[in-house]
């Protein structure tokens, strides 16, 4: 009897140090999991933190995030490449000069007076010449910068839809790991109530069996699903970081500052909806779109190689202030000025077949795009089809792992008021509690997951950039 006491005293103590244990530890991790759910650094001080919800992390990444700004310079690029092409339909004026000083003076031959006399030999200009000529050319018509003209206007608008295409892009990948980010938060919080629930359990199982109701099994099986739940929540806070770290990455938010994200669960459910009965519209899809103003540069191309054959005409003019004098000294004291304009025309007759070879290709060329056409309608329906199915079975489940959430936790309580009853055994209040975190975390999953499938389910049918 006296070392049945003593063992019951030692099991007093243990269950007395684990009990304040526990509480320590839910202490702690309710700590952490505020501290998680905010920030991960302390050393700002509050005010100086943000509050940044789905919307404002979308915005503040199409702010700030390196890609979209480097598609936004490249549209600037665009448009100034654009100026530079089309700057030949304006005159081009150039100022050249030349000075030269002869050493000798070129031999000029003429005929001698003497009937069969010897040529007669003399030197004709001056020693020191400078000739400043200022030119101006105007193109008239020429089949290259027509082209680019009527090409202008497709360049820019390429390149707004590729800046569109990194927009859609970083809309989707940011919603997708704010999504991520907010599954594990929402983990954390369902597992430090499931840890909240084992210490409450390991201390009735303490009761019970300092009762006599149980055996020490019982509080022994408490003691390892509270550890269990202890390792899980540890591991889940862990894995918060890398998750809030490519968010910050995808945002183009600075890695030594801090934010918290902000965000309501009831909210995020009533965003799951989505009208299925749309049809889908390859119109609407940023790459159908960018494929058709490719197209449509291709078929400016095949029509600008059969018009190489006509010809180039330009104007110019000339004015040339020509200073001559055999001393250098004086070589500026007078000017013989003259000027000239006239106009040129340049006409390709044969160009070893290269005309017609360049028609060729640029045929070909818009045969590939063709076919490019037929594989992206089938790429984009065959996304439409996996994103529906994804997004209806997503929701299907959801709905009915809402049901199981409820019913778990229903069961939870009636299982747990019976076993402090005496009326069931410990096993049955573990497989409880293992159904009702199960139900609670897939549920979660669920949810994210219908949200998650939204996403590439508005991708896929063009609707990303309506929001936004």
């Amino acid at each position: 009897m006296g070392s049945s006491n003593r063992n019951k005293s030692l099991l007093y103590k243990n269950i007395s140090y684990l009990s304040l244990l526990s509480k320590h530890l839910f202490f702690a991790i309710v700590c952490i999991g505020g501290f998680t759910t905010g920030t991960f650094a302390r050393n700002n001080s509050a005010d100086s933190i943000q509050y940044l919800n789905l919307d404002q992390c979308i915005a503040y990444a199409l702010q700030f995030q390196p890609a979209f700004n480097r598609s936004l310079v490249e549209m600037s690029i665009v448009k100034k490449s654009n100026a530079i092409i089309l700057s030949a339909w304006l005159p081009q004026v150039n100022l050249v000069g030349n000075l030269m000083h002869y050493g000798q003076l070129p031999t000029v031959l003429s005929a001698n007076s003497t009937p069969g006399g010897p040529l007669i030999q003399g030197h004709s200009g001056v020693n020191n010449t400078f000739i400043p000529q200022l030119s101006a050319t105007q193109t008239i018509f020429s089949p290259e910068v027509l082209n680019a003209a009527r090409n202008a206007h497709l360049f820019v608008e390429q390149a707004k839809q590729s800046n569109d295409s990194t927009k859609i892009d970083i809309i989707s990948n940011v919603s997708k790991a704010f999504y991520s980010l907010l599954f594990n938060l929402e983990q954390i919080n369902v597992l430090k109530e499931d840890t909240a629930r084992l210490a409450k359990n390991l201390r009735d199982a303490y009761h019970q069996y300092v009762g006599g109701i149980v055996d020490k099994t019982d509080y022994k099986e408490a003691s390892i699903s509270l550890n269990n739940s202890r390792a899980q929540l540890k591991q889940v806070n862990e894995n918060v970081i890398p998750f809030y770290a490519s968010l910050k990455q995808l945002m183009g938010f600075p890695t030594e500052k801090e934010f918290y994200v902000s965000f309501d669960t009831l909210q995020m459910v009533q965003k799951i909806a989505f009208d299925t009965t749309q049809v889908l519209d390859y119109q609407k899809r940023i790459e159908y779109q960018l494929l058709q103003t490719i197209k449509k540069l291709q078929i400016q191309n095949v029509r600008y190689s059969r018009s190489q054959f006509l010809p180039t005409f330009s104007a110019f003019y000339n004015y040339l202030p020509e200073f001559e004098n055999n001393s250098f000294s004086n070589l500026f004291n007078h000017s013989y000025p003259y000027s000239y304009l006239g106009a040129s025309v340049s006409i390709p007759l044969f160009t070893g077949f290269r005309r017609s070879e360049t028609i060729q290709r640029a045929r070909l060329q818009l045969q590939q795009i063709n076919w490019a056409e037929v594989d992206l309608k089938s790429r984009i329906y065959s996304e439409y089809t996996s994103a529906l199915a994804s997004y209806k079975s997503n929701l299907f489940d959801l709905n009915v792992l809402r049901d199981n959430k409820a019913m778990a936790k229903d069961v939870y309580g009636i299982v747990s008021l019976q076993y402090k009853q005496g009326v069931v055994a410990y096993l049955n209040v573990i497989t409880a509690e293992s159904n009702l975190i199960s139900s609670e975390i897939s549920y979660l999953n669920a949810l994210f997951q219908v949200l998650l499938s939204k996403v590439d389910l508005e991708r896929a049918m063009g609707k990303t950039l309506s929001k936004y």
